[in-house]
């Protein structure tokens, strides 16, 4: 088993192949290169990437890479009645999210107006076109992408699992078999989940949270309203196929609530583990 330890996308990543020797070594640092390389396309605080030039222009023909991830978030927007949402990226703006986390200053300055999400398209012609005042922000879909595709490249010399902050992509069981054993916290404890393939993340307000002007805020923004969640959960960890989807949609699930994520997590067969912020914990699907 061969690893990497390296920080992108303002988190941990830990790259593991099942394979040892020159080919592994290549194979991880490639991976790395290729995450590194898709930090430069989706993040919105490099003001080179790919990102930041569609922010700019409002419309423009972009990279395969960003048309990829701008696809995929539509199409979860979709699946989640909007509670996922790209186009909330000035709500994010206005409630002191404008620089990486680990630079944050000890007050941060906010608009507690609260913009609602914006509207966003792909036009016939393949450009991608911003409605007025709209930002994307691919915070909570990139790190998943990311990892998906490093797993992918991973896999082409051995079995291989990705975690990125603690979010988790694996591609098949290792060569020694069984499946890969991930740690989920909860208030009862640790549960331990085993992933054979897919993915695995959480996303939650009890760890990305900054003192404002006006208050405190945090990163998960309630797209109907444009403030940060008033949600009465403290996170929501989704297993899916891709860590695309279970990021995308363990945001969502966060942002609704706990009745109205349950509810949707149930409609559309999503597997998750809801905990409150009053301490109890929900498992729903194969998680449970």
């Amino acid at each position: 088993m061969s690893e990497l330890l390296f920080r992108a996308m303002g988190t941990d990543f830990h790259l593991h192949v099942d394979a040892d020797g020159a080919s592994a070594r290549r194979a991880l640092a490639g991976a790395r290169d290729e995450i590194d390389r898709l930090e430069s396309v989706c993040s919105r605080f490099r003001p080179t990437s790919d990102l930041s030039r569609l922010n700019g222009l409002r419309r423009a023909r972009v990279s395969r890479d960003l048309m990829a991830v701008i696809q995929l978030a539509i199409g979860l927007r979709e699946l989640t009645e909007g509670w996922f949402d790209p186009a909330v990226g000035a709500a994010v703006l206005a409630a002191g999210y404008d620089r990486p986390f680990d630079e944050f200053p000890a007050i941060v300055e906010a608009d507690d107006r609260g913009t609602a999400a914006g509207t966003l398209s792909v036009e016939p012609d393949g450009e991608v076109s911003l409605g007025p005042g709209t930002m994307l922000d691919l915070g909570g879909i990139a790190k998943g992408y990311a990892a998906d595709v490093a797993c992918g490249l991973l896999d082409r010399i051995g079995p291989a699992v990705v975690s990125a902050g603690g979010d988790i992509v694996a591609s098949r069981p290792p060569i020694s078999g069984g499946p890969w054993p991930v740690g989920i916290s909860t208030p009862d404890g640790e549960r331990i989940v085993h992933l054979n393939r897919g993915a695995i993340a959480t996303s939650g307000v009890d760890r990305r949270r900054w003192r404002t002007t006006t208050g405190e805020a945090h990163h998960v923004v309630d797209p109907t309203t444009g403030h940060p969640s008033a949600t009465d959960l403290l996170r929501v960890t989704v297993a899916a196929g891709t860590g695309a989807e279970a990021d995308a949609l363990a945001t969502a699930l966060l942002a609704a609530g706990a009745e109205r994520g349950r509810d949707l997590a149930d409609r559309l067969g999503i597997a998750a583990i809801f905990v409150t912020r009053a301490g109890t914990t929900t498992p729903m699907g194969v998680l449970a």
